[in-house]
């Protein structure tokens, strides 16, 4: 009977917690004690960490810009 694969890993919910996935894998991968499939499998999961978090930071100053040409929000650094 052939081994069933695991199901791929779930987006994360939030930029905080794929932070702290890829926090945590970065953990594990620099501990040395990831066999060389696990180091494969958390580099592709990385991967897909720094994406979405990179994403997710883009959508924010995206509006922080629409906001700013608005005039709803001030210049970082002024009162």
């Amino acid at each position: 009977m052939p081994k069933a694969s695991a199901s791929p890993p779930s987006a994360p919910v939030s930029y905080e917690a794929a932070l702290q996935e890829l926090e945590a894998l970065v953990g594990q991968m620099e501990s040395g004690q990831m066999p060389l499939d696990g180091l494969l499998a958390g580099y592709r999961r990385g991967a897909e960490l720094l994406q979405f978090c990179r994403g997710r930071l883009d959508a924010v100053d995206e509006q922080i810009r629409v906001l700013d040409q608005q005039g709803q929000v001030k210049p970082w650094g002024q009162e």
